[in-house]
């Protein structure tokens, strides 16, 4: 336990799923928790849950799909909390609804996908950096997927956002090693999230399998990941513990990449 006492984290995404099992996860490490995305009803729970594990919280409603929202998310952490340094990109989007081949990929879908995915990673790591560098210690953490290793099929943004995030991460990791800065990624499988139920609908659909059958093939383990499997992960590398470890992309996947 205490393994982030005192720490000041700022978790994207964190209304729900996996952003919300890391958040409670760091809570109960003794983290003070910044809490950020679109749905107010969903921080305010997530809030309460990362006090009731003994953490300190505040929520920041924000939409990272506006370049601005980077910039204005650290600066209010920092003035509530204090200099963030321990940095989890978790927010992002799929490919549902929009599931299509590349010669019919709707292009809207493909810029917001890279906003949020890529673009926002990008420059919320750029607001909190500075003061990581100056301080000589910080902890970049990407939530990817293993999407970003392999591909998508009719999912291209999605698939071109999780290569790039992971490219980025490892270019900073390189960039900020000396000065005691680490930037590593997590690649999840099917996490069980709102955001794969789609995904499943739609593959379950076009193979002609029932959706049931579809669930137990997806990984060798026979089921499907839940958000508190990844969490554990993300303690890790934003501990003391994994203070040499850095450029790392880690699958926690059931077994569906093994290498």
């Amino acid at each position: 336990m205490n393994k982030l006492s005192n720490r000041v984290a700022l978790i994207t995404g964190a209304g729900r799923g996996i952003g919300r099992a890391i958040a409670i996860a760091f809570g109960a490490e003794g983290a003070r928790v910044a809490l950020a995305a679109r749905t107010r009803d969903e921080l305010d729970e997530v809030e309460s849950a990362v006090r009731s594990a003994g953490g300190e919280a505040v929520s920041i409603q924000c939409d990272l799909s506006d370049q601005a929202a980077p910039e204005r998310l650290a600066a209010e952490v920092a003035d509530r909390l204090g200099r963030v340094e321990v940095l989890v990109n978790n927010a992002g989007i799929g490919g549902g609804p929009n599931f299509r081949p590349v010669s019919e990929f709707d292009d809207d879908h493909w810029h917001l996908t890279l906003a949020v995915n890529l673009t926002a990673p990008y420059l919320l790591t750029k607001a909190v950096l500075p003061s990581m560098i100056e301080r000589r210690w910080g902890r970049v953490i990407t939530v990817a997927s293993i999407n970003s290793k392999r591909a998508s099929y009719h999912g291209c943004a999605y698939a071109a956002s999780k290569h790039g995030v992971l490219g980025f991460m490892r270019s900073l990791a390189l960039e900020v090693a000396p000065v005691g800065v680490t930037a590593n990624c997590i690649c999840p499988g099917p996490v069980e999230t709102a955001m794969l139920a789609k995904r499943i609908d739609y593959d379950s659909g076009r193979l002609g399998r029932a959706r049931e059958d579809h669930v137990r093939q997806m990984t060798p383990m026979g089921k499907i990941l839940i958000p508190q499997d990844i969490a554990p992960m993300a303690v890790y590398l934003a501990s003391e513990d994994a203070r040499m470890i850095t450029g790392q992309a880690y699958n926690v996947c059931g077994g569906m990449i093994m290498h």
